[in-house]
């Protein structure tokens, strides 16, 4: 699979992630294992980079790009990608489209953390993240 990185995206990316790094391409609904966000009104359309040291087999799927980042995805995220995927930095935010048009105006980058494997934590974590969810 294949995904352009405009040159202002490639800017801020390397302003934020070493060149041995490895980027997941993952979504930010609820669904994934990295994602805090999200809820029924947030699927496929709300996407996160996660920076990590190693690599992921739930994000093996590699997304060759120009710009020379150790750049993957999962399964699942697929399933949202049309051709002609593109990365972009405008406005201050990472915006993610493809033909069809935006996936997702407001992509973040986020540190490897996965989401806590407690049942309690997992509650805390989304009482404090309040109207963000759905």
């Amino acid at each position: 699979m294949q995904i352009s990185i405009k040159p202002a995206a490639v800017t801020y990316l390397k302003d934020h992630v070493n060149q041995d790094q490895r980027l997941f391409l993952a979504l930010d609904d609820g669904s994934s294992k990295y994602s805090k966000l999200g809820g029924s009104c947030a699927i496929g359309n709300k996407y996160q980079l996660v920076v990590a040291d190693e690599d992921d087999q739930d994000y093996a799927l590699p997304l060759d790009n120009e710009a020379g980042f150790k750049l993957t995805t999962g399964d699942p995220e697929t399933d949202y990608f049309g051709s002609g995927l593109t990365l972009d930095f405008k406005n201050a935010s990472l915006a993610l489209r493809d033909d069809s048009g935006i996936l997702d105006g407001d992509v973040t980058l986020n540190k490897d953390a996965a989401l806590p494997q407690n049942d309690a934590q997992r509650r805390d974590d989304m009482t404090k993240l309040g109207g963000k969810i759905c």
